[in-house]
């Protein structure tokens, strides 16, 4: 297995988000997550490291021999990943806040490990909360896809060792609410419209809760909806399939998909000149800035993002696939990446401001929508930098 250069990383941002997927216009991307524990193993919160290790290793030398998607795999050990490696793996929800700190005063825990497909679609988290958090995408609304990858890493992992499970019980987990499939199903949703009618925005969240669905912002849980994106994703794991579970999801979904759409034409019709200003002036000051905080990009890339999906520019002028891609590449560690110099610690917030700035230039300014790569986009994860600005860390790189 090969690690990676954080530079080059960077810059090409996963591929699997390319082409077209089901209503893009208002789903950005699927996840589905299995969490499962080795037999013989104690769960994360009483194992020592020389057990850690073990089970890492186990992992390791399985998919050795099995490669991910038919490719080899990418492993990074996090203790020996500089910050600058971890904090790309959380923007990329390839890590969680957890599993990869990247705080100077941080101890990553020996065992601890990330693998994943060159073109990210199939991950695995290694001893996070439990021994294997493994994971699965698709662009747009495609649970099936997303589930169909991440169900093959599970059966291939299943045949090499024991996983603890309970006939009663299903999958054991460190967490008593991830019992039973130890799945979380979720969909990336961009929902500017109903984010403009707050009481409409409302309703789809009581929606939600009545049908046991959790709604959360951008980075998953205790994080909020920066750019209008939301998560929408099953909180019952016990007493019900894996089956049940997707059937539930993909049954609300579609409704909320198209709430959107209707109140997208409802302000078409009501406000369209207002609209139109509100793109057009996120556009200019994207092709225009000398600094840009990472909210602030975030909202004028929705922006856009409505405006593309209203039709509002020419045919080939933008892509889903740039406007989301760019999404994660203003990202606090993208943007030290992208530093000319690599200084040895993380860049203060005006720093990075204007080399967002800069980047966002780069992929606006040219009125051709084309950025260096113009793959990724957004996924769904239950956690990653969650942060409501772009406050300096404490980064060692």
């Amino acid at each position: 297995m090969r690690p990676i250069d954080p530079i080059p990383f960077s810059r090409s941002v996963g591929s699997w988000l390319q082409g077209q997927a089901p209503d893009r216009d208002v789903a950005v991307s699927c996840r589905v997550r299995l969490a499962r524990n080795i037999g013989g193993y104690p769960f994360m919160t009483r194992i020592d490291d020389a057990r850690a290790l073990e089970v890492a290793g186990r992992v390791r030398s399985i998919l050795d021999r099995t490669g991910l998607e038919s490719a080899e795999p990418v492993w990074i050990d996090l203790p020996e990943a500089t910050g600058l490696v971890r904090l790309l793996l959380r923007e990329r929800h390839l890590a969680s806040r957890e599993h990869a700190p990247v705080e100077q005063r941080s101890r990553v825990l020996p065992g601890r490990a990330v693998v994943f497909s060159e073109c990210e679609t199939t991950s695995a988290m290694i001893n996070e909360e439990d021994h294997l958090r493994l994971q699965g995408l698709a662009p747009g609304f495609d649970l099936r896809t997303a589930f169909e990858r991440v169900r093959a890493l599970d059966l291939v992992l299943e045949e090499a060792v024991e996983l603890a499970c309970s006939t009663r019980l299903g999958y054991l987990t460190a967490c008593p609410t991830n019992v039973g499939t130890g799945m979380r199903a979720s969909v990336m949703l961009h929902l500017p419209a109903l984010g403009m009618v707050r009481s409409e925005l409302e309703k789809v969240f009581a929606a939600a809760q009545r049908t046991g669905l959790a709604v959360r912002g951008m980075y998953g849980e205790g994080s909020r909806a920066a750019g209008d994106f939301y998560q929408i994703s099953n909180q019952v794991t016990l007493g019900r399939s894996e089956e049940e579970l997707l059937d539930e999801l993909g049954a609300l979904v579609p409704g909320i998909i198209e709430f959107e759409r209707r109140v997208r034409g409802f302000l078409m019709e009501e406000r369209e000149a207002a609209l139109r200003d509100r793109v057009s002036r996120s556009l200019g000051t994207m092709a225009s800035a000398r600094m840009m905080p990472t909210d602030a990009g975030l909202q004028h890339l929705s922006n856009v993002r409505l405006g593309l999906a209203l039709g509002f520019f020419e045919e080939g002028r933008f892509t889903f696939e740039t406007i989301d891609a760019t999404a994660i590449r203003i990202q606090k560690g993208h943007v030290q990446a992208r530093h000319p110099d690599r200084a040895p610690g993380l860049l203060d917030a005006p720093a990075r401001d204007r080399l967002r700035a800069t980047f966002m230039r780069e992929v606006f300014g040219s009125g051709d929508g084309n950025s260096e790569d113009g793959s990724g986009a957004p996924g769904p994860d239950d956690d990653g930098p969650g942060e409501g600005g772009d406050e300096p860390d404490d980064l060692t790189i």
